[in-house]
């Protein structure tokens, strides 16, 4: 039985599951990671994290915007645009990023785009980092934000919402859940999709666009990290030479989210003609990574769904055999979060019985709380996962991102195990009576179109 956790365009928590061992033993950091920050006058935040054991470098830009900055009628732009950063820039002809890095020998190179920031990467040898930091610089400054650009970029967007989405089994009903956590009338920045609304993409002209890349593509909205093998004197000077005459813009409006989860609880049934067989996607609103109670939710999540052993693939694909598979998928927001948790029925089981096992398992955790193995097991996952993401300076970078645009500092990174290090049993069962509650969240039963009619 395949229990890989995957991934579905929102963000996953893939913990590592691993052999229990003295909590003495865990509390110390993945490995120490040395950095340096300032800013240049117009703004850019600059990360410095230099390695010179490694022969790579890694440059990574993200700016602040993401889906959650899209108001009602603008769906989608965020997206949109991290399609058109590629479609070539004032030294840049269309397509060419990708061929200059791969003909410096360069990899891990692309753009993504989630509720909550944009970033685009690529690594590169060491004494090519002068490439990367103008390539970054160049689109910055001069993206060939055109007629024709847009209209191709449209469309290529809209041909991906049709295959990845519209075409596929279960992940429109996917979306619908972890969106519809959230309240569409107090919380739109998280209560839609990232890739947009067809009506809203069509509707985007050549001014809006160009007017989102004033607003959100300045210096003073992005922050470039470097990490892995690189001299920082010397990178200081180069990041200077390209991105220093680079114009800064007005502060970029926000958009904001009150009362998330007011609306629950919900349940709502889909029917899906590419389903073969029913499923059931329930979806809680959970705190955000800053507040307090996060890293023990984010502990109870790895215990219900990661690794061999979960509760939740233990209880009802092992022992009931009711489900097929288990996808957890754990939203992090930088505000109202939300843990998902998509169960594949086995043939023959009605979406009714998978439901209710999954509510006794649920509810024995909240009356009898987690073992001191299985806490043990979570808290090691998550160092093991740490340890993984930063074998290579792109898992450096985005980890010093993340610290940064998550936590507002990128020398969290050096503690950012504290919190998950500090829960205790207690804690668990805690969080799970007050966030994993019937009350707090959005069931969606996916029905076979054909099993529906008859």
């Amino acid at each position: 039985m395949n229990k890989r956790l995957v991934r579905s365009g929102i963000a996953v928590l893939a913990l590592l599951g691993a052999a229990s061992a003295p909590l003495a033993a865990q509390t110390g950091q993945a490995g120490r990671v040395d950095l340096e920050t300032y800013r240049l006058p117009n703004g850019l935040r600059v990360i410095l994290a230099p390695d010179p054991a490694v022969g790579a470098v890694a440059v990574n830009v993200w700016y602040d915007v993401g889906s959650r900055d899209e108001p009602k009628g603008r769906t989608g732009f965020a997206h949109l645009f991290e399609h058109m950063m590629f479609q070539g820039s004032a030294n840049v002809p269309r397509g060419d990023h990708f061929v200059l890095v791969e003909r410096a020998g360069g990899d891990m190179q692309n753009g993504t785009t989630e509720w909550n920031r944009t970033n685009y990467y690529q690594t590169l040898p060491s004494n090519r980092l002068n490439l990367g930091l103008w390539l970054e610089a160049d689109r910055m400054r001069s993206l060939a934000v055109t007629q024709e650009n847009l209209d191709n970029q449209r469309a290529v967007v809209q041909e991906e919402k049709r295959q990845r989405i519209d075409n596929q089994a279960y992940v429109g009903a996917m979306y619908e859940t972890i969106m519809g956590v959230f309240n569409q009338e107090t919380c739109f920045p998280y209560a839609h999709s990232i890739i947009g609304s067809f009506d809203d993409l069509n509707a985007a002209s050549l001014d809006d666009v160009k007017s989102f890349f004033r607003t959100y593509y300045a210096p003073n909205n992005a922050t470039l990290t470097l990490a892995g093998g690189f001299d920082p004197a010397q990178a200081k000077q180069m990041i200077t030479q390209y991105f220093g005459d680079i114009p800064s813009a007005p502060e970029a409006p926000r958009t904001t989210c009150t009362q998330p989860f007011t609306h629950l609880p919900q349940a709502r049934t889909i029917q899906d003609t590419r389903a073969p067989l029913p499923a059931v996607m329930i979806a809680y609103g959970i705190p955000a990574p800053t507040e307090p109670d996060y890293a023990a939710v984010s502990l109870l999540n790895s215990i219900l769904s990661s690794g061999e052993n979960a509760r939740l693939d233990d209880r009802l694909v092992d022992q009931e055999k009711a489900a097929i598979g288990i996808t957890p998928l754990f939203l992090t927001n930088r505000g109202p979060s939300a843990a998902m948790y998509w169960l594949n029925a086995a043939q023959g089981v009605e979406p009714a019985r998978l439901q209710t096992l999954f509510d006794e398992e649920i509810a024995r955790i909240r009356r009898d709380g987690v073992t001191q193995e299985e806490l043990v097991k979570a808290r090691n996952g998550m160092r093991a996962q740490q340890i993984f993401e930063r074998q290579v300076p792109h898992g450096t970078a985005e980890a010093l991102q993340y610290a940064t645009h998550y936590y507002g500092d990128p020398a969290y990174i050096n503690r950012s195990l504290e919190p998950f290090m500090a829960v205790t049993r207690d804690d668990i069962r805690r969080v799970a009576e007050r966030y994993l509650s019937p009350q707090n969240r959005i069931v969606v039963t996916v029905v076979p179109a054909a099993a529906a009619q008859e």
